[in-house]
């Protein structure tokens, strides 16, 4: 049989052998803090192509040294982060995958600790380094950002797209601009974290116009086959003030206008302390909004943690593909074992694992 969650899905000149996907996660293990991935990434990522996924999407990666989450994040500015990119890349396609990477830039939440080396904004004498925003807005518990200038905003771009080239070159098959969870491109699209007066500022228009130079800079360096994702954040948690899901609808469709293909729909991460109703599938509405307002596939994400729930999410139209993070982590075979459980005969078991098929299982009453 050939399940929704498994039926192939075109998007320019990439076809993905399925529609269960690896989200990006942050791993914070560049341990000598230069955003070149390790062994760690590589086994990391190539366990889930190993395991059946159809698209594995590298976690954030700056495109500039201060747009990383924290000193231990993954950066695409440079190229020995990119030669080593490609040695993964290669691993990920060897096992018939695709291999995506979120472009990134953190702004006020850049230059942060990871979990279990401290809390916080990380000092300059401690590695760390002045974050930049676009209005002088902390986010709770971190350090003040300086306000980005005309001239700097206008830059950002160019950097982009020089990562996206970069991306290109290691051999990455989609391009993903990370436009969510309150980092930079997200700062500039909420009312709550941009209070400029400027271009860049007040109406929607104004504060969505770098995400859509961003993302117009992107598809320029990836060419006609190549896709180009957005994440976005559907809401802030935060109304009536907030970003919310009528506005990611009407940018949405704008990025598209832009030249993307796949908006990957998460939520929240501009503001703390509010209360978010989570559950399982709890933000697929969201990426069912867009789909059908914004007229662009979408990718849902959040709490997606069963076979007959992500089957059901593809086959009634919620959204083309599911994005697991959490569940990958528990069970980096997911596919394999989602396959089975939907009675999906899948012809990509890796030789080498052929012996522990569920068919192959014995039967222990």
């Amino acid at each position: 049989m050939t399940t929704s969650l498994f039926s192939p899905l075109t998007i320019r000149g990439v076809t993905f052998r399925n529609r269960l996907w690896v989200s990006p996660m942050c791993q914070y293990s560049c341990e000598d803090r230069d955003g070149v991935p390790t062994d760690w990434h590589l086994v990391h990522l190539g366990s889930f192509a190993r395991g059946g996924a159809g698209l594995i999407v590298a976690e954030a990666s700056g495109v500039v040294p201060e747009g990383r989450i924290t000193p231990w994040c993954a950066g695409i500015w440079n190229a020995q982060q990119r030669d080593s990119w490609a040695r993964i890349v290669d691993f990920v396609h060897g096992q018939g995958a695709k291999a995506g990477i979120q472009l990134a830039h953190a702004g006020r939440k850049a230059s942060t600790y990871r979990d279990w080396s401290g809390k916080g904004s990380v000092s300059e004498s401690d590695g760390g380094w002045q974050t930049v925003a676009p209005s002088p807005v902390p986010f709770p518990g971190y350090a003040t950002p300086r306000e980005l200038s005309p001239d700097e905003i206008s830059a950002l771009p160019q950097a982009w797209a020089a990562s996206a080239r970069l991306a290109l070159d290691a051999g990455f098959d989609v391009l993903e601009v990370h436009a969510a969870h309150g980092y930079l491109l997200h700062q500039f699209l909420s009312p709550l974290s941009n209070e400029r007066t400027d271009r860049w500022g007040g109406s929607l228009e104004n504060r969505a116009r770098l995400l859509l130079d961003v993302v117009r800079a992107v598809r320029s360096e990836a060419g006609a086959d190549v896709p180009v994702f957005v994440r976005l954040s559907a809401t802030d948690w935060s109304e009536p003030n907030g970003w919310t899901v009528e506005d990611t609808v009407t940018v949405s469709g704008w990025v598209h206008d832009a030249g993307a293909d796949l908006v990957d729909v998460s939520s929240g991460g501009l503001v703390g302390g509010v209360r978010i109703p989570t559950g399982p599938g709890y933000q697929v509405p969201f990426a069912s909004a867009v789909r059908a307002g914004a007229h662009i596939p979408t990718g849902a994400v959040g709490q997606i943690v069963g076979a007959k729930q992500a089957e059901a999410i593809i086959a009634s139209g919620g959204a083309d593909a599911v994005f697991v993070g959490r569940e990958f982590l528990r069970d980096p075979h997911l596919p394999l074992r989602v396959a089975h459980e939907l009675g999906e005969t899948l012809d990509y078991w890796p030789a080498q694992y052929v012996r522990g098929t569920f068919a192959a299982r014995p039967n222990v009453d």
